[in-house]
């Protein structure tokens, strides 16, 4: 056969070969449902709402080698799609809260030590931040402040020298500290590792002497950042009321934020006389006050801890602080996390509520998880 022969055929077989693979092309694309184009559209539009979960079993031991099968997700009663899941090797970030005030002030070499102990128990790969309040002077006067000692590291050397520098507060900012994690330690986005694995763990008595801001606007933001909230609650009750009776001067003292706070909370529509100073006080008042003001921190790590899928555990005194910590590590390191886009897409600031549903699992097995989000507004 000549070359011009050779030609001839290939020419027509190429053509075919453009036009079949053309033809092709485009009737896949036809087939390309419009629906997907739309969930895309959608999901763009709409966050991912990350849900960290811990399952056990009816002895409360940790369930492993879970899979997504075995989860279901509901959103206002509406089946979810779930997108997105971790497995609890996924490595977490963590922001160490420790409240060195009042009675904890004696105590500050216990508190580096239990605060150490808890690094070592997380797993190579999780990062921690560490973040105290100490006392500062500001226009000639002694003030609490929060300080973030170390950014998200998992070095442990740098963890260990960031412990070493944690002071001693007279004052506790406390609901400033969450702002400060919320608004400092984790303001940057997620990378995709670790989404939904992000956990603050705050050891405190959870009465706050001298912040400005409000839990609040603390828990709000603390929420909108998906952030697992841990507290190892020290009862500090009986110290402090030990030392609050008696001569003003001398006596340990309600901050004037803490008076206004708990007339704010518990009196504000009521007639009452209102004292605008810690001297105006009698003894029965005092201890009124202080009664108050140990259940609203109690109410208010108790809702922020369940809200998020974490958990509150209360320790007598400092010297528990250590298994505490323990167990929020364990925990820690059995955290499952599943991710979903939401079906509803608008931005309209309602709180949606979360239930997740196990499937496949013994009989007795149990959840922990997120109970809600706020969608976005714009």
């Amino acid at each position: 056969m000549s070359e011009a022969q050779i030609m001839r055929y290939q020419i027509p077989c190429l053509f075919l070969i453009v036009f079949w693979s053309s033809w092709i092309a485009l009737h896949a694309q036809e087939k390309v449902p419009k629906k997907n184009i739309e969930d895309e559209i959608i999901r763009v539009d709409t966050e991912l709402v990350e849900i960290p979960v811990v399952v056990t079993d009816k002895l409360g031991k940790p369930l492993l080698n879970l899979k997504p099968a075995n989860f279901t997700v509901f959103e206002d009663n509406k089946l979810q799609e779930v997108t997105d899941f971790s497995a609890i090797s996924a490595p977490f970030e963590v922001a160490l809260l420790l409240d060195t005030s009042g009675s904890a002030r004696s105590d500050l070499q216990l508190i580096q030590r239990s605060a150490q102990n808890f690094i070592n128990a997380l797993r190579p790969g999780d990062k921690v931040s560490i973040i105290a309040f100490k006392t500062d002077t500001k226009d000639n006067r002694a003030v609490s402040v929060t300080e973030v000692l170390t950014g998200l590291t998992d070095n442990r050397i740098t963890l260990r020298a960031a412990l070493e520098r944690v002071k001693t507060s007279n004052g506790t900012p406390y609901y400033e500290g969450l702002l400060k994690v919320a608004e400092s330690v984790f303001n940057e986005a997620p990378k995709a590792e670790v989404r939904g694995r992000r956990a603050l763990v705050a050891l405190t008595d959870g009465v706050d002497s001298t912040s400005i801001s409000d839990f609040d606007e603390a828990k709000e933001m603390l929420e909108r950042a998906g952030i697992i909230t841990y507290f190892i609650q020290v009862n500090t009750r009986d110290f402090f009321e030990q030392n609050l009776l008696g001569d003003c001067e001398s006596a340990i003292r309600f901050s004037a934020a803490q008076i206004r706070r708990y007339y704010r909370v518990f009196y504000a529509n009521a007639n009452i006389e209102k004292a605008a100073n810690f001297c105006q006080l009698g003894d029965f008042e005092r201890l009124a006050i202080s009664k108050k003001l140990y259940e609203l921190a109690a109410a208010e790590m108790n809702s922020l801890a369940n809200a998020s899928g974490g958990k509150v555990f209360p320790v007598g005194d400092l010297s528990d602080a250590r298994t505490a910590f323990k167990s929020v590590a364990d925990e820690i390191g059995t955290k499952y996390s599943l991710g979903y886009y939401s079906a509803n897409a608008k931005r309209d600031g309602t709180y949606r509520k979360i239930k997740v549903e196990l499937k496949g699992l013994p009989a007795g097995a149990q959840i922990r998880a997120r109970e809600g989000y706020t969608a976005r507004t714009n």
